[in-house]
């Protein structure tokens, strides 16, 4: 049965919204209950109402697995922003008050973890009623979750060629040649970078931005990328390279401290670093929330600052 816009809306309940999106996103009625503190058969009565309502089934159980149905796919994309109009409804009217209040969903690249805090610092301490969302992913996973609008800022090394999505870079994120102090190329006086990137090198795992960034920049000068080892993060390939197992290219922020005490060396070689941007990557279609846009002005206007006294390292 097909209701009119007026039965319709007599018929749902926003709640009955939230609880689908959970359990859309979660694909388990057990783990929606669990996120929103209720039990599953109270999700399951929720559900259970809102597609009397729309007269169509938003799920589908095949054996033990739960699988989104074409309407649950179509509520999804509606649901999604009718909870983002609003989201920006609140905000605006926080700042017909004076006020700058909401959540800012960030998710960061694994690579750029550590600056997070430092950028954070200052803005929070700016608009203290603001409520920071984090995720930690790599590039390829946390640039799906932007194009999905789970998320509302990405920072990362790395921009997909795309018109979908619209970038503001803010910081120079150098991938510097780093071997343990005492390594044997060292002594060598003008190091060749095939003789660097042959002197056992390790790489990040497939969908890592530094990863795509060394391959690229190999593929452009004709260098030969052979890797001994592929590990999952830049902090396991620091510890990797300090226990004497290889070299590598990493972000300047993650060995910042060990540069500086002596225990990892930048060694001086031809192309090297790898220059790059961090950005702060949006949907181009997406109206930035008053939250949103506070925190891409302060990052224009305050991320070198921010950024340069902590990673900024001459050899």
């Amino acid at each position: 049965m097909v209701y009119t816009l007026g039965q319709l809306l007599n018929r749902l309940t926003f709640r009955q919204l939230q609880v689908f999106q959970v359990v859309f996103h979660k694909l388990s009625y057990s783990k929606a209950a669990e996120e929103l503190g209720l039990t599953q058969p109270a999700v399951s009565a929720q559900m259970k109402q809102l597609e009397a309502a729309l007269g169509q089934p938003m799920f589908d159980y095949v054996g033990k697995q739960l699988y989104v149905t074409p309407a649950g796919a179509q509520l999804e994309r509606v649901v999604r922003e009718i909870f983002s109009d609003l989201e920006t409804l609140q905000m605006d009217l926080y700042q017909l008050e004076g006020q700058l209040r909401g959540e800012l969903r960030l998710c960061v690249v694994s690579s750029a973890e550590i600056i997070l805090p430092y950028l954070l610092k200052n803005f929070l301490h700016k608009y203290p009623q603001v409520d920071v969302r984090l995720t930690v992913l790599n590039r390829t996973n946390a640039t799906e979750r932007l194009l999905q609008n789970q998320d509302d800022i990405v920072i990362t090394g790395i921009v997909p060629d795309t018109r979908l999505l619209s970038r503001q870079p803010f910081f120079d994120n150098l991938l510097v040649p780093v071997v343990p102090a005492e390594h044997p190329i060292l002594a060598i006086s003008e190091i060749a970078p095939q003789t660097f990137l042959d002197a056992g090198f390790l790489q990040r795992e497939q969908g890592s931005g530094s990863r795509g960034a060394i391959e690229g920049f190999c593929k452009d000068h004709r260098l030969q990328l052979k890797p001994i080892l592929e590990l999952g993060s830049n902090e396991s390939i620091k510890h990797a390279i300090l226990a004497g197992l290889g070299v590598s290219l990493l972000p300047l922020a993650n060995v910042i401290t060990e540069l500086k005490i002596g225990s990892l060396i930048m060694p001086t070689i031809k192309g090297f670093p790898i220059k790059r941007s961090w950005c702060a990557v949006y949907p181009s279609s997406k109206q930035p929330t008053p939250v949103m846009q506070a925190f891409l002005e302060y990052l224009r206007d305050q991320g070198d600052a921010c950024l340069s006294e902590k990673f900024s390292f001459k050899s």
